[in-house]
């Protein structure tokens, strides 16, 4: 009877898959929570550990003693922070359920510091903005052999797509109304250092067509002014007599008034008397005689 129960039973057990990786892990000041798959019961959890000098292979990561085959779903790993001190640690958490394991479920961090970057994106129309900085211990001390790697991609989609760079960098052409996430490690000799930044999204905002319009006038404006502030300026400084001119208004006199005093049509002012000239003679001078 007890082989038969083992033979019904063995079939169900190869048959069953290994639980789902454990779902939102990251770490915050030290406390790493997460969540299982949806629909996964029955599931135990371990976190393992593994450090920046030793091979990222799978004999080189380390069970957290204290987050060992446990049901809950969070764990104190400041257990890890001596290591971190003089190294940086990267964290995963694996689900296991009738002796099979799930795939890790990788922590990132939800703060920047000495082993994770610091994240801030900025949408603008048609493009994303990851900045970053150099201003962090990893690149003071290994120089041209510390970079950023940036992972990227559309919100929803696994984040496959990285570039390396060392300092802010823009992604371009985006999909207004689209959301677009990021998430940085830091790198050194193209190996990965420390946890990720957590996963960060925005959403690319619409072309505002104000916006446009209101930089249009302004340039126009700005035109205007460059082109008559200094035609004006030169009108002024070095036209004024002309304009005194063209603004005079015509003298003329009313024929009912020269009706009445024929004489004010004569010249208030004779014009000067010509004076009378002598021709002036040159004689040659004579000279005394020998």
């Amino acid at each position: 009877m007890l082989w038969l129960l083992l033979l019904l039973h063995i079939p169900t057990v190869l048959s069953e898959a290994p639980p789902s990786a454990p779902q939102d892990v990251h770490v915050d000041q030290w406390q790493l929570t997460w969540s299982p798959a949806p629909g996964e019961t029955d599931v135990k959890f371990s976190v393992l550990y593994h450090s920046f000098e030793g091979p990222a292979d799978e004999g080189d990561w380390k069970v957290v003693p204290a987050c060992n085959q446990t049901p809950l779903h969070f764990c104190n790993v400041s257990f890890t922070k001596a290591r971190a001190e003089h190294d940086c640690v990267r964290l995963y958490v694996q689900a296991q359920r009738h002796g099979l394991t799930s795939e890790p479920g990788h922590a990132c961090s939800v703060h920047g510091d000495s082993c994770t970057p610091t994240v801030r994106l900025t949408a603008r129309p048609g493009s994303l903005t990851v900045h970053l900085t150099q201003d962090h211990s990893l690149f003071h001390e290994h120089a041209a052999h510390a970079t950023h790697r940036i992972y990227y991609g559309k919100e929803g989609e696994p984040l496959l797509n990285h570039i390396n760079s060392d300092s802010s960098w823009t992604m371009d052409n985006l999909e207004a109304g689209q959301r677009y996430c990021a998430k940085v490690e830091y790198v050194i000799f193209n190996k990965s250092v420390g946890l990720s930044s957590c996963v960060q999204c925005e959403q690319i905002p619409e072309h505002d067509s104000t916006h446009s319009v209101t930089v249009a006038t302004a340039v126009v404006v700005a035109v205007l002014l460059l082109v008559i502030i200094p035609v004006t300026a030169y009108v002024l400084i070095f036209q004024r007599e002309r304009i005194k001119q063209l603004l005079r208004p015509p003298c003329e006199i009313p024929p009912d008034l020269l009706a009445m005093w024929p004489e004010l049509d004569s010249p208030v002012c004779d014009p000067p008397p010509v004076e009378p000239c002598e021709v002036a003679t040159l004689m040659p001078a004579e000279g005394p005689q020998q």
